[in-house]
């Protein structure tokens, strides 16, 4: 079971890292989500397995006892993870409206010609 929890996580972080490095705004969106949810797989497959063992609560049964603080970062994770990407749409929505477009080597080639016409300029 761990080989292919570890396969799934490389496999996340790798389809992840390509996504986030192509040039459209959606893509890196939907690599971040990706990446977020490799590190909270990967966090999870990091804690031991919970077989056999109680809950830890206090006045319970004796013995061994999982664990809580993987499930505590986890949770804090997709918290920060969802807020985020709740900002990252808002972000790609409000981009979309000013420029009409999502990829970014078209949002940078106006200014990359205004700046070399204004170079240009300079030289003469």
């Amino acid at each position: 079971m761990i080989w292919e929890t570890a396969l799934l996580v490389g496999l996340l972080f790798g389809f992840g890292t390509w996504m986030v490095l192509q040039g459209s705004f959606v893509r890196i969106l939907f690599g971040f989500i990706l990446l977020s949810n490799a590190a909270n797989l990967l966090v999870l497959a990091m804690s031991s397995n919970p077989a056999g063992k109680s809950a830890p609560i206090v006045g319970g049964p004796g013995g061994p006892l999982v664990d809580p603080l993987p499930q505590a970062l986890i949770l804090t994770a997709i918290v920060i993870g969802f807020g985020v990407i709740a900002y990252l749409v808002l972000l790609l929505y409000r981009i979309f409206l000013d420029q009409r477009t999502t990829h970014a080597r078209e949002l940078f080639e106006g200014t990359q010609s205004a700046s070399e016409s204004s170079v240009g300029e300079e030289q003469r």
